[in-house]
């Protein structure tokens, strides 16, 4: 994790594994920067999102300001499927049977840094989708061409 401007700027990937009771072990280059308090919420793909507290009130003030007609259902997929956590002493944060489930996270797991959030794997999933995805390649060089990056 870095800081550019004064925000953090999360990135890298590591596997780790989930306890019998359900909890994850964050590594402390981190934690330092999730704070005491951080959001956990599942993604548009197949993993859960964790934000600083700090990102998390960006991204909610963005969706709150949606009008009701047009941002309803956005407003309950995140919402209604997030939870405020924080790490216990040794680092572990619990995650809820429900976004475990969401996720599909039983054991092996990866944790990646995506800029200003983390993202939650299982790590079955990571490797078919994201490692193995080399097509991606192709249509991430096109989107950026169409941004001018």
């Amino acid at each position: 994790m870095v800081f550019r401007g004064g925000e953090a700027l999360f990135f890298g990937h590591n596997r780790h594994v989930i306890d019998p009771k359900g909890r994850i072990i964050l590594p402390a280059k981190y934690r330092d920067e999730l704070g005491d308090k951080f959001f956990i919420t599942r993604g548009l793909d197949p993993c859960l999102l964790v934000y600083p507290e700090t990102e998390w009130k960006k991204f909610e003030d963005k969706i709150r300001a949606l009008p009701l007609s047009t941002g309803a259902k956005i407003q309950r997929f995140f919402f209604s499927n997030t939870d405020e956590a924080s790490c216990d002493k040794q680092g572990r944060v619990l995650v809820s049977d429900f976004l475990k489930k969401y996720a599909k996270l039983d054991k092996e797991i990866v944790i990646s840094g995506v800029g200003n959030r983390l993202e939650i794997w299982a790590a079955e999933t990571y490797d078919k989708d994201i490692e193995g995805g080399a097509d991606d390649a192709d249509i991430v060089a096109a989107q950026m061409e169409i941004l001018g990056i």
